[in-house]
C-alpha cells in the first residue's frame, strides 16, 4: 500500500480569474506527479485587495500569502494603483492575524509569466496587447485579443498545453530576466518593504511557484 502523502497548503490573492485558473491547474499537475513528495492545496481567491482577504481569513499558525497583481505602466493612474496594493499588503500584517504578505507582481502583466512557459519574453512592450503575439506564436492559437485568449475555454487550453518542464523552464527565465535587470543599472525600487522594478519585463510572481516546486522536490 502505497503511503500516503502529506498535503502541503499554500496562500495567495490573486487580482482575476487567469491567475486563479493557473494556480489551479498547478495544483492539479503536481497532485498528479507521482515524483512530488506531498500534494498541495493551494487557496487562491479572486481579491484584489489584500486587507480585505486577510481579514477574511481564519488561521491559527503563521502563514505567508502571495498576492498576484500587475505593475500596468508608469502611468500615475497605474502606478497609484499599484502602491495601494502594497499599502493594503502591509496593513494586512498588522491585523495582529500572523499573516506575511508577499509580492508576485508581473510587469506588465501575468501574461508574461505565462509565455516564459514557453520561451524567453525580454524585449519591453509599450502596451500590454503585445503579449497576444508571442501568446498566439507559442501556443499555437489564433486569438484576434486578449478577451478572446482569455475566455475560460481558450485559457485552459492553453494551460493544458504545458507540464512540469515548462513550469520549472519558466522559473528559470524569470530568474534571468531579473539578474538582467540587475546587471543593466535598472533601479530595484522599494515601498513599504517590497521591490519591484518599473522597467519591463520584471516579476516577482515565479518565487511563490518555485517555493511550491521546491518543497515538492521537483525542483
Amino acid at each position: 500500500m502505497a503511503k500516503r502523502k502529506p498535503t502541503n497548503k499554500y496562500y495567495f490573492s490573486v487580482e482575476g480569474e487567469t491567475e486563479q485558473w493557473y494556480l489551479k491547474w498547478l495544483q492539479d499537475l503536481i497532485n498528479n506527479m507521482e515524483q512530488s513528495v506531498c500534494k498541495v492545496s493551494i487557496d487562491c481567491p479572486v481579491k484584489k485587495n489584500p486587507l480585505k482577504h486577510a481579514k477574511s481569513l481564519t488561521v491559527t499558525k503563521k502563514i505567508e500569502v502571495y498576492h498576484f497583481f500587475d505593475y500596468e505602466s508608469d502611468d500615475p493612474v497605474h502606478v497609484q494603483g499599484f502602491q495601494t496594493v502594497m499599502d493594503n499588503m502591509k496593513k494586512a500584517e498588522q491585523l495582529g492575524k500572523q499573516i506575511k504578505y508577499k509580492s508576485g507582481y508581473s510587469n506588465f502583466t501575468f501574461d508574461l509569466w505565462i509565455i516564459l512557459h514557453m520561451a524567453d519574453c525580454n524585449a519591453p512592450y509599450v502596451h500590454r496587447k503585445h503579449y497576444l503575439i508571442p501568446i498566439n506564436k507559442f501556443f499555437g492559437e489564433k486569438f484576434e485579443n486578449m478577451d478572446e485568449y482569455k475566455h475560460e475555454e481558450n485559457y485552459k487550453r492553453c494551460l493544458n498545453k504545458m507540464n512540469l518542464t515548462n513550469v520549472i523552464d519558466a522559473i528559470e527565465r524569470a530568474r534571468n530576466i531579473m539578474k538582467k535587470n540587475q546587471e543593466n543599472g535598472c533601479i530595484m525600487h522599494q515601498y513599504k518593504g517590497y521591490q519591484y522594478y518599473k522597467e519591463n519585463p520584471a516579476l516577482s510572481a515565479w518565487e511563490a511557484i518555485e517555493k511550491i516546486l521546491s518543497d515538492c522536490k521537483l525542483l
